[in-house]
């Protein structure tokens, strides 16, 4: 997958590997900026199971992205009929739950977690299976509903899951593709 032109550079994503990936997410997930990814607290270990557990998962998976070769960050896409969501919506045939997390680094490039979430969601908008992309990010995240707002999300409504209230968001390929050509 190559995201659409950003000016930033390249984007790509590969499978992850749970063990081989699991100290770089660690670094990730356990960093201050990643509080929303609720890892704050986990071991290495933890980080290895969570995500080997994913990788034996048929509705939630994992991918490592990268920024011109370099690993950047961390793409989860699920099956919102068969998890995260069930019972809290009523799924419609094309749906993706997506989540995303960025890096941290010392060095911000400006407009680089937007060209993220704009490369991940082209990279769920290539299968032509996806219909509707999904999230439900904690309600008091703003940053990143501005993003999600930025690539065409929709807010839907707040709903309560077990770890967090969250702000049910859509978007269409038709939002999506808008959004990016303004």
């Amino acid at each position: 997958m190559t995201a659409p032109r950003t000016g930033i550079g390249t984007f790509t994503v590969r499978p992850l590997d749970p063990l081989d990936d699991a100290e770089l997410l660690h670094g990730w997930v356990t960093h201050p900026k990643a509080a929303f990814w609720m890892m704050q607290d986990a071991k290495l270990e933890d980080v290895e199971r969570a995500y080997m557990e994913m990788a034996a998962d048929e509705h939630h998976h994992a991918l490592l992205g990268l920024h011109d070769g370099v690993p950047a960050f961390l793409m989860e896409h699920y099956d919102p009929a068969h998890r995260e969501l069930v019972g809290l919506y009523e799924p419609l045939p094309g749906d993706v739950g997506m989540h995303f997390l960025v890096a941290p680094t010392d060095t911000p490039v400006h407009g680089f977690t937007r060209a993220v979430i704009t490369a991940v969601m082209a990279h769920l908008f290539a299968d032509p299976a996806t219909a509707r992309v999904v999230v439900e990010p904690d309600v008091g995240n703003k940053a990143v509903h501005a993003l999600n707002e930025a690539v065409g999300f929709v807010p839907d409504r707040e709903i309560e899951k077990p770890e967090k209230t969250a702000l049910l968001s859509f978007c269409t390929r038709a939002q999506f593709e808008k959004a990016v050509a303004a």
